[in-house]
């Protein structure tokens, strides 16, 4: 993703690995900061993922993946044995850590059969490097190939909805409901992109926003109500969400508010698209009520993220609620195939009834 710093515009990815240190772009101080998180071992990695220092289903799986790889360069040894009683202790702790987003699962899965399928040690954490750096390469490419797909569905003049940040941040780059109207506005497409706040962690104000800001793309935040507006009013032609989790059926998990958009959209005739890689697909749930959903600590329903007096609050610290008022915090909810006109992949664009063809490849 192209990053503009002062009159310095630098591509950087969301996540890399530098000799055995994970590298992410620290998403909780956009966009009023823009650095670097060093994870210096797969114990501070699995907490990147679990504070959301690093977000999105795919920039998950790729976390996960460079943590187990983390993993086994930590280990000191050669028997294969406690080697391998290490590593699934590493793949425990990072499983952990979120538990919507298949991409995580998906990644440290890939690492792990690299790693143990080896006959010794030092070849073991050879592979895990090379499985890590092929999953975040080819979970990359995916998401320009997604991008090529769903472009093709955007035309000229159009208005799009977006929700949450499905943008590059959330992968490890081009993004995937964000690739589309990328690859739509570098060929030249006037669009107009209409930017969900989100909340309670306003992904779409702190980090969609900054990324189209960065492309150059038009865009209006709008808040999270406001969507059914512009749509009566015939201002939004599609909308384009990611996904944490995609069902057998096709149901659709993401951050939470996407179901209402999607209903919404059904009401006034509007064309709703989930975009997606192929890891974010989860087989083994028929439908998506199988689909675990995190709930969050109510501190982010009950404080509100911000930048008083100049200083960017790691942390939601400013409180909107009564001091006696509790909240709930579900973080993602799951839209049914019913509303979901298609699901834009790396293999193309598919009717939820027609995803079972992703299953044999």
């Amino acid at each position: 993703m192209k990053v503009r710093t002062g009159k310095v515009t630098k591509e950087y990815r969301t996540v890399w690995l530098e000799g055995s240190t994970v590298r992410m772009i620290d998403q909780p101080k956009l966009p009023h900061v823009f650095s670097i998180a060093s994870c210096r071992n797969h114990g501070q990695t699995a907490d990147a993922i679990r504070t959301m220092i690093v977000r999105g289903a795919p920039a998950i799986g790729a976390t996960g993946a460079y943590g187990i790889a983390q993993a086994a360069l930590e280990f000191r040894g050669s028997s294969m044995k406690a080697f391998r009683k290490h590593m699934k202790a590493a793949e425990k702790l990072l499983s952990s850590a979120r538990p919507t987003a298949y991409d995580l699962f998906h990644g440290i899965k890939t690492v792990m059969d690299g790693a143990l399928s080896a006959g010794s040690v030092a070849e073991a954490k050879r592979r895990a490097v090379e499985a890590a750096g092929y999953y975040a390469e080819w979970s990359a490419e995916n998401c320009r190939k997604i991008g090529e797909y769903g472009g093709k569905l955007i035309r000229s003049g159009y208005g799009i909805l977006t929700h949450c940040n499905a943008g590059a941040l959330a992968t490890v780059d081009y993004g995937t409901a964000l690739a589309p109207i990328r690859h739509a506005h570098h060929a030249g497409k006037k669009i107009h992109v209409f930017v969900d706040e989100t909340r309670p962690r306003g992904q779409g104000a702190r980090l969609t926003a900054w990324e189209l800001a960065m492309e150059g793309i038009p865009h209006s935040l709008i808040a999270d109500n406001a969507a059914g507006y512009f749509m009566q009013r015939g201002e939004i032609d599609m909308v384009i969400v990611g996904a944490d989790r995609i069902a057998a059926n096709g149901d659709v998990a993401n951050k939470i508010g996407t179901y209402e958009k999607a209903v919404v959209a059904k009401e006034n005739g509007i064309p709703f698209y989930a975009a997606a890689p192929s890891s974010t697909f989860d087989f083994s749930c028929r439908t998506g009520k199988s689909i675990p959903i995190e709930e969050r600590p109510e501190e982010e329903v009950l404080y509100m993220f911000g930048k008083p007096d100049g200083i960017m609050l790691g942390k939601p610290r400013v409180r909107i609620a009564p001091r006696e008022t509790h909240a709930r915090n579900p973080a993602f909810d799951v839209t049914p195939a019913k509303y979901v006109k298609g699901i834009i992949t790396e293999k193309g664009i598919f009717r939820p009834s027609q995803i079972k063809k992703l299953r044999t490849g």
